[in-house]
């Protein structure tokens, strides 16, 4: 195999406009990333005069039993030292086997880098992961299975702090003078330390007798996460079913099913008699198990595998359902849910989760 050798100067290691121009170069693809130079799959032609020597190269040889695998990872100026550094930092875990972009129809110019890699059997610790990403601040994943975007599937997602940057309960509670004693309930089973079901029935016991139109004061306030309008716009144009799965209300849940054209909401029922808050939620309350079996009902529904399914949350009542989907996605989410997760989200909005999909 002939690889291109590209010599690589100290500015061109550190600048996002460099490597954005290199990936501009169709078909390009990247080997053997080092300090001062890096090999690629193109002749000098066709890099368009930069400078470069030729040479004869081989892929790196991949140790036995280790297993492919890929490396997403994204930043606001990523550049080939951030790549570089994420490389030498999981040397012992992985092997880069080929560097490439990855870019989204919508907006070519905003792109990712995708590591293909041979892993250990060991993988790569969650922690060490994190420290990774938070250290050179990172959209930083490594998927050891891939969800399609250009087959059909199903995005199940939580509502509140997910969804929309706000705890719909705590807003309520604020606005009927009980918020801080309902807000600390709330971060406790968020964190999977209370049982969510109990939490959430002595929560909204709080609220009784509270007025209706305290319902519609949080919803106008109620803000949509950054990424959200795209990434259901892009998933949907792709024939996925975008659904919403919350242990808040309906009252926000199905406000939000209408208003971005969701395919299913389903969430719990405040009571209210006579425009007031009894304290009491209605039916079935939606916990972790209830989650879980909306995904796989939806599945069904829509005669999609759950392999085509991702799960999207940031508490603890979010885990069963990232568990069983295809891919379980953490966002912004609290550390319980980030050890367990396949993949985060940590600093972008929802809509880096189009990067994580096969396309």
């Amino acid at each position: 195999m002939i690889l291109t050798e590209l010599q690589l100067k100290s500015s061109q290691l550190h600048s996002s406009l460099f490597l954005r121009q290199l990936f501009e170069i169709p078909d390009l693809k990247l080997f053997q990333l080092q300090p001062e130079k890096v090999c690629t799959n193109l002749s000098a032609e066709q890099l368009g005069g930069m400078a470069c020597s030729i040479g004869d190269g081989q892929p790196s040889r991949v140790s036995e039993n280790w297993q492919p695998a890929k490396m997403i990872i994204r930043a606001q100026a990523l550049t080939l030292d951030k790549v570089l550094k994420v490389q030498q930092a999981l040397h012992e875990q992985m092997q880069v086997k080929g560097i490439r972009a990855i870019a989204l129809n919508d907006r070519k110019q905003d792109y990712g880098v995708g590591l293909d890699i041979a892993l250990s059997p060991q993988g790569v610790p969650k922690e060490l992961l994190h420290k990774l990403a938070l250290t050179h601040q990172l959209e930083l994943n490594l998927l050891t299975r891939s969800v399609s975007l250009k087959k059909p599937g199903l995005l199940l997602m939580d509502m509140d702090s997910t969804m929309i940057a706000m705890e719909c309960i705590d807003e309520i509670a604020k606005l009927a003078g009980v918020g801080e004693q309902v807000s600390e309930v709330t971060e406790l089973a968020m964190q999977g330390k209370l049982d969510f079901a109990g939490s959430l029935c002595s929560r909204v016991a709080c609220l009784e007798n509270a007025s209706e139109e305290i319902l519609w004061q949080v919803r106008e306030a109620m803000p949509i996460m950054p990424g959200l309008e795209r990434l259901v716009s892009l998933l949907k144009s792709h024939g996925w079913k975008v659904a919403l799965v919350s242990g808040g209300f309906t009252f926000f849940a199905d406000y939000l099913k209408q208003r971005l054209g969701l395919d299913f909401a389903r969430a719990n029922e405040l009571e209210i008699i006579d425009g007031r808050l009894t304290g009491k939620v209605q039916g079935e309350i939606v916990d972790g198990t209830v989650k879980a079996n909306t995904l796989a009902e939806l599945a069904q529904r829509y005669d999609i595998g759950m392999q085509q399914t991702v799960a999207m949350g940031d508490g603890a009542n979010d885990l069963k359902m990232m568990a069983q989907a295809g891919l379980g996605v953490a966002y912004k989410a609290k550390p319980v849910v980030l050890q367990q997760a396949d993949a985060a989200i940590r600093f972008g909005g929802l809509d880096e989760l189009l990067y994580l999909l096969e396309s």
